[in-house]
């Protein structure tokens, strides 16, 4: 077995920054078992990887990755607590999902592909993608860009099948500052458009039935109406620094997310990659997310006036199979104002050149933040496991 080297920043943490030696046409293939566990076993996620990279030549790599989750539990429909209406809703879902990537090296540029498929019992996606990697200033500057689209299909409730589709530009650069220092920023915009709707999410309202005078109250519940199309920017800046005498590398992401639905979100996550003798790495982690209630977040549909109108009430008649026209209303907890907290730790032993095995564990909680908020129990909590084995040949 090869004596392992202290870890080199660029060629550890950035792939596309190699040493000067040899390079050997290789195989690398790796297995992942996680296992998502909210608390008081309301949402359960089995998810198992198959991930595996073909380099036939100096310039040519393919890549593919396969990936089946198997999703049950109960999920907030968007409901409020406390009435006769379900808060909670049983879900059970399979998702299988398969990516194929080939890249290519064109003299300073690195020019990929990539095609992917995913499908559920009510969703199904297409993805293309394409990408290029630009090397310059003796490969100490990569400059990035590409696009990706997605086709995705919908299939709703009692409504049948509807159409989304999903654009993204992307460009960033990459700078190594010395030989153990070096940052990144990115910017992606993204365009969706079509059937932005979760089919499963309800909205409420109070409401008089008034069969002969007795004016009976009651809830009723409706679909969300979210718009039909959203506009999202994404910037995104990195460092990562080695620290020799300590044998560590500190790697520190920010990212800032707006789009037109109002949702401004603020992400810090901090790492710190140790190594513990020739073979064991150490790597606790932490993340903090915040981000700000989508315009047309509510918990109820009370106060909210429709064009339609009712002849049971004067505030009018929401659509039945809503279509991103005004006015919009959702009560998914994902479009409040929110936290969310992450600390974990990942552990990986290099037994030899060939195999290694990891794993990790991340604690995840989320919580309401402010008056536009759901109620507290549509937040979750969850314990996230992951293991894993790693071959390369």
């Amino acid at each position: 077995m090869k004596s392992r080297q202290p870890i080199a920043l660029a060629t550890l943490l950035i792939p596309g920054f190699q040493a000067d030696a040899e390079i050997e046409v290789t195989q690398s293939y790796d297995y992942s078992y996680q296992l998502y566990q909210e608390d008081d076993d309301r949402m359960r996620i089995e998810a198992h990887y198959i991930r595996g990279q073909f380099d036939f030549n100096e310039a040519t790599t393919f890549r593919f990755q396969w990936l089946n989750d198997a999703i049950s539990g109960a999920s907030p429909t968007g409901l409020l607590p406390g009435t006769y209406q379900p808060f909670y809703a049983n879900v059970e879902d399979v998702r299988t999902g398969i990516l194929g990537a080939l890249a290519h090296k064109f003299g300073d540029h690195r020019v990929e592909l990539e095609v992917s498929r995913s499908e559920e019992d009510d969703y199904l996606s297409y993805g293309f993608a394409l990408s290029d990697a630009w090397e310059l200033n003796q490969k100490n500057t990569v400059i990035s860009y590409g696009l990706n689209y997605l086709d995705d299909t919908v299939s709703v409730p009692a409504l049948g099948d509807r159409k989304k589709n999903t654009y993204d530009l992307f460009a960033g650069v990459t700078q190594i500052i010395d030989k153990n220092t070096l940052v990144t920023a990115n910017l992606t915009l993204g365009f969706s458009e079509g059937y932005l709707n979760d089919p499963y999410k309800l909205i409420q309202r109070n409401e008089v039935l008034d069969p002969g005078g007795l004016n009976v109250p009651l809830i009723n519940v409706y679909r969300e109406n979210r718009p039909d199309s959203r506009f999202r920017q994404v910037l995104q800046f990195e460092g990562k620094r080695y620290f020799e005498d300590a044998k560590g590398a500190l790697d520190a992401v920010l990212r800032f997310s707006h789009d037109d639905y109002g949702v401004f979100s603020q992400t810090l996550q901090i790492e710190w990659r140790q190594e513990v003798g020739e073979h064991f790495e150490v790597t606790p982690f932490a993340r903090y997310y915040h981000q700000s209630a989508a315009d047309f977040f509510m918990n109820t549909l009370n106060g909210v006036r429709f064009p339609t109108p009712s002849p049971d009430d004067r505030r009018g008649a929401p659509p039945v199979d809503p279509n991103g026209n005004g006015p919009n209303y959702s009560s998914d907890y994902r479009l409040s104002s929110l936290d969310a907290i992450s600390l974990g730790l990942r552990l990986r032993y290099q037994f030899n050149d060939h195999f290694a095995m990891n794993a990790a564990y991340e604690r995840y909680m989320m919580d309401g933040s402010g008056s536009d908020s759901a109620p507290d129990l549509a937040y979750p909590s969850a314990n996230i496991w992951t293991v894993g084995l790693n071959f390369d040949f």
